[in-house]
């Protein structure tokens, strides 16, 4: 190589490391902010109402515990434990049964034929279009009727039944960037529609699966407005109406340390959930436009 084609070489070496490093740096300042508000709960639960509201300091005058300790005590007759379980009563199962059930509907829009499909199909997007408020009553009344009001059967069975149409299309699109030899293939060696599905497809459709189950997980847990309509007992309440609970029976002064502390609690699973899977979900939502 000659010494002029090295100095380029160099040169354009320096200015892709330069590029580099402004992007890394670029990146984590917008971390930075989109982290901070973490941050900033963590540390302020560990103030008291008198320095959350009368100082802007960052850090918190002393450090201890106490906020997670009376916090999770709840309102005294349920801690947050019993919260905690009845959320996970309430959004494991809704987030197993959604997974299996729209999984299988996206299979047979995505691979069959049969008469209405393309009707069924626009009907089923089309309740993408309805504002909650619309169905809100009708679904209050049937659900009363059934004898479902105060259990989680209106999250359970209308996930059993792959009520979710955004997320039936989303694992469509996946579907349909899987070749179709595969289903001949597996014909060919004697399985059936279903076993191909089990055997072949299901396996291959994990990233769409795990942004279902991300976006439904963080969905059901973050879930306020129907677990309020849904949900009256105090001992099935879940996080969510158990933090507001929190702020309305502490009389005059809420000590919201002990609010941000158990804020910062319920933030946990679904937090550490998106960071462990956040490879298949990035790669769910990038190949689920496809279409083969």
């Amino acid at each position: 190589m000659s010494k002029s084609n090295a100095v380029v070489v160099t040169k354009a070496r320096k200015k892709k490391t330069w590029k580099r490093i402004i992007t890394y740096a670029f990146l984590v300042f917008v971390g930075f902010f989109m982290i901070y508000p973490l941050v900033w709960l963590f540390f302020s639960t560990f103030k008291t109402n008198t320095e959350l509201f009368g100082k802007l300091s960052f850090f918190p005058e002393t450090f201890t515990w106490e906020a997670f300790v009376n916090g999770w005590k709840g309102s005294g007759q349920y801690t947050y434990t019993t919260f905690y379980l009845n959320t996970f009563a309430l959004v494991l199962p809704t987030v197993i049964v959604t997974v299996l059930s729209t999984g299988i509907v996206a299979y047979g829009f995505a691979r069959f034929k049969f008469p209405c499909r393309g009707a069924l199909f626009v009907l089923m997007i089309s309740t993408l279009m309805l504002p909650d408020a619309v169905i809100i009553i009708p679904r209050y009344v049937v659900f009363n009727q059934l004898g479902w009001i105060d259990t989680y059967m209106p999250f359970w069975i209308p996930a059993l039944f792959a009520c979710y149409p955004f997320f039936i299309f989303m694992q469509m699109q996946f579907l349909r960037g899987i070749p179709r030899e595969l289903d001949e293939s597996a014909c060919v060696d004697g399985c059936n529609p279903f076993m191909t599905y089990v055997r072949i497809l299901f396996p291959l459709m994990k990233p769409a699966m795990f942004s279902v189950i991300i976006f439904q997980f963080l969905w059901r847990w973050n879930d306020y407005f129907n677990n309020l309509i849904y949900i009256s007992s105090v001992k099935k309440y879940t996080l969510s109406l158990a933090l507001k609970m929190s702020i309305d029976s502490q009389g005059a002064v809420t000590q919201w340390n002990q609010v941000l502390a158990m804020s910062f609690v319920s933030m946990i699973p679904p937090t550490l959930l998106f960071f462990f899977a956040q490879k298949y979900f990035v790669e769910g939502i990038t190949t689920s436009g496809l279409k083969g």
